[in-house]
């Protein structure tokens, strides 16, 4: 006879102590889960992964000290076989690129929460990589769109900080003409009607932070 499996080890990391708890009481209720750790931030996440070893960690993007992605850089580059899932409120296809490339599994949106992230826990800790369906069509609508350059994402930045034209170009250290035609192609590039649109649009997609 095989012996019965294991518990599927799971840390749950998340600053609101809300989401933290209705995802111990759905691990809770699983016969093949157990929560091992739990996390306010990606700092703490860190110290407790190398406590714990979870098999299956469920990570928030936005999140006070040290960010999601931040610290799913520091996890996988330090432990290669850690298995992440994102789960956050944000389906920016450029926020969503930048957690895959760093090394999660998995990318689920907070409102799935009661319907996929059991199934997504088990798939990913068989070794698979799954992500929502929103997920998916915000990745596919954007994929041929011309990227923003990092010299346009600075003054995109800027701009969503309320800067204008002339207070850009001191803190850049460029000419205003220059400042002038990053934001034409930040417009063009982005589809934005406007300085206040394009601001909004870089923030839904990931492309910066407020």
């Amino acid at each position: 006879m095989s012996p019965a499996p294991s518990s599927i080890r799971v840390m749950a990391v998340d600053d609101h102590p809300l989401v933290r708890q209705g995802i111990a009481g759905l691990v809770t209720g699983q016969s093949d889960m157990k929560l091992v750790a739990e996390a306010s931030n990606g700092r703490e996440a860190i110290q407790q992964f190398r406590t714990h070893r979870p098999d299956v960690t469920l990570m928030d993007v936005q999140m006070p000290e040290m960010n999601g992605v931040d610290a799913i850089i520091a996890i996988c580059g330090e432990f290669s076989e850690a298995r992440i899932i994102v789960l956050t409120t944000y389906v920016g296809d450029v926020q969503v690129v930048r957690a895959i490339k760093a090394g999660a599994r998995a990318y689920l949106l907070k409102n799935t929460l009661h319907k996929e992230l059991l199934d997504t826990i088990r798939a990913v800790h068989s070794g698979k990589k799954t992500m929502s369906p929103e997920v998916s069509f915000q990745l596919a609508e954007h994929a041929t769109d011309d990227a923003l350059t990092p010299a346009e994402i600075s003054v995109l930045r800027l701009i969503a900080a309320g800067n204008a034209n002339k207070q850009i170009a001191d803190q850049l250290s460029i000419s205003e003409e220059t400042v002038k035609g990053r934001v034409k192609n930040i417009l063009s590039k982005l589809g934005a009607n406007d300085r206040t649109h394009a601001a909004t649009i870089g923030i839904r997609r990931g492309i910066i932070e407020l």
